[in-house]
């Protein structure tokens, strides 16, 4: 590849990581009074999380029925407050057992 082809990328990339943060600060100066608009841009961060974590935790294990159990055992866990240390733990722990115990089913 060329240098030229390199920095063309690169400029791209920055310009476009550069416009989403900008954006917001050059389209609203003052304060956003609508309840609505305001709930919006609060969840909005969360629900991207979710929309790009749930589909990676499903096809994590090549198994749906392991990474279901393992999604179950933190949903229970988190619901319970436990720390994210122990929900990750648990999780992984409960699908590689789920693996194993299938594996002897099979």
């Amino acid at each position: 590849m060329s240098a030229g082809f390199f920095a063309a990328g690169l400029a791209a990339m920055a310009l476009t990581t550069y416009l989403i943060r900008m954006l917001p600060f050059a389209l609203f100066r003052k304060k956003i009074r609508s309840p609505f608009l305001r709930s919006f841009l609060y969840y909005t961060p969360y629900a991207v999380l979710g929309a790009m974590t749930l589909p990676a935790i499903l096809y994590s294990t090549g198994s749906l029925l392991t990474a279901a159990v393992g999604l179950g055992v933190a949903l229970i866990l988190s619901w319970f407050k436990r720390s994210l240390l122990t929900v990750a733990a648990a999780a992984c722990a409960a699908a590689w057992l789920t693996g194993w115990l299938t594996s002897f089913m099979a």
